[in-house]
């Protein structure tokens, strides 16, 4: 029999009311559902800046939060405010870091291949580091720079061979990878070389990133000793080593802290001679476990002799790493949020896919009932930024909570928004 769900999957400031029910940010679980209506994605803000802080502490200053784990203009803000750099990886979430008023040179774009549209956008508006990617992409640069006379600022990121040990979607360091120039093949010494002549670019640094969701610190060890071997000839001034750490999502993984990653990282490169400066990507270490959904239960199906399926009112529009990753998630009520949960169910969406799956085997207490509040914990990253509007779900509303009070920032869709597009 399953107990309460783990507190240590929670955000910083959960806490359990004396009636049972959930409270984050000081906020009641139902409270929130009555006022913004379900699903929702519920932030723990004092969570989202203490990680945030966290990681500048660990790294210094040029530490970038990887916005592709979770991005609007308040999490832009929020990670600016607490002295993070920002990743950026198309136009788009350029444009949205730049709509928050991050100062352009705080913003890092990443990208395996960047339109002459997004690399314009980028010089014009001074984005402080291009990591290039490509050698067409340095021929997109040089064209640019033919026509205006502007120089980038760049890394070059490199395959350096290592595996990630993670799933082989998010793993990116191998050589077999669409990202970088591979070490091992000798194409990332002639990149090198082609930035170190060319007039159109100001190379900075190396970089590299082995992939995501990964908890075998031997990787990271391997990856700066092959980036250290690579570059500290180079005498560059920057080494970037990516994100990727891992996270815990279900009872029985643990998460290491980001200072204790970081001084695992910076002592393996000074171990192996590197003087340039560390830098780091962390995304979902700040703002996966800073998050809960919240659903609503609207149908429970009890097949005698097979299995009993909770339906919620979302699914793999807003969450679907699951269907990409088979990710596992641990479920409980928030109206008895410490209860011990015997049952063991399948959540599932309400999208017309029989994968539409949240969690294949689910936990929770026998009294769950239609009309439930139902949590998923540990959301708050690649939930929001993966989803879609499949079937033409609306996209869920985004509020942050700190100090019992919650704050609106990403409204839910309507149907009307559905149309805004679409030209008849």
């Amino acid at each position: 029999m399953a107990g309460p769900v783990p507190l240590s999957l929670l955000p910083d400031s959960a806490r359990v009311a004396d009636d049972g029910m959930l409270m984050v940010g000081g906020v009641r679980s139902d409270d929130l559902v009555a006022e913004f209506g379900t699903p929702l994605f519920v932030y723990d803000e004092d969570h989202l800046r203490a990680r945030c802080r966290e990681a500048v502490e660990a790294f210094g200053d040029g530490v970038a939060y990887a916005t592709k784990a979770f991005l609007c203009k308040a999490m832009a803000r929020l990670a600016h405010e607490e002295g993070m750099h920002l990743d950026v990886a198309t136009g788009g979430e350029m444009q949205i870091a730049l709509a928050a008023d991050v100062p352009a040179e705080r913003l890092v774009l990443h990208g395996n291949n960047k339109s002459i549209q997004e690399l314009e956008m980028a010089l014009d508006r001074g984005v402080g580091r291009i990591v290039v990617d490509s050698f067409d992409e340095i021929d997109r640069l040089e064209s640019i720079h033919a026509r205006t006379g502007q120089v980038a600022t760049v890394l070059l990121r490199v395959t350096p061979g290592v595996e990630a040990h993670t799933h082989e979607y998010i793993a990116t360091g191998q050589d077999d990878s669409k990202f970088g120039f591979t070490v091992s093949t000798g194409v990332a010494t002639a990149a090198v070389e082609r930035a170190v002549a060319s007039p159109a670019l100001d190379l900075r640094g190396i970089h590299a990133h082995i992939g995501s969701q990964v908890f075998r610190l031997d990787s990271f060890r391997s990856a700066a000793q092959v980036l250290a071997e690579f570059s500290n000839p180079l005498a560059l001034a920057e080494l970037s080593i990516g994100g990727g750490l891992g996270v815990a999502y279900v009872e029985g993984e643990e998460t290491l802290p980001i200072a204790a990653w970081g001084e695992i990282v910076i002592d393996a490169c000074r171990d192996a001679g590197v003087t340039a400066q560390i830098l780091a990507e962390p995304g979902r270490s700040i703002a996966a476990s800073a998050a809960i959904t919240l659903y609503e239960v609207g149908t429970v199906k009890e097949l005698e002799g097979i299995r009993t399926y909770v339906s919620v009112d979302g699914g793999m529009s807003d969450n679907p790493r699951p269907v990409l990753y088979g990710s596992g998630y641990e479920v409980f009520l928030p109206r008895c949020a410490g209860a011990d949960r015997p049952l063991s169910v399948r959540v599932v969406g309400k999208h017309c896919e029989s994968g539409d799956v949240l969690v294949r085997e689910a936990a929770v207490p026998v009294d769950i009932a239609v009309g439930d509040l139902l949590a998923t914990p540990v959301t708050g990253a690649y939930g929001h930024s993966l989803g879609s509007n499949y079937n033409k779900v609306l996209r869920p509303a985004v509020v942050f909570v700190r100090e019992g009070e919650a704050r609106l920032v990403i409204r839910r869709e309507t149907y009307d928004d559905l149309l805004r597009t679409d030209l008849g």
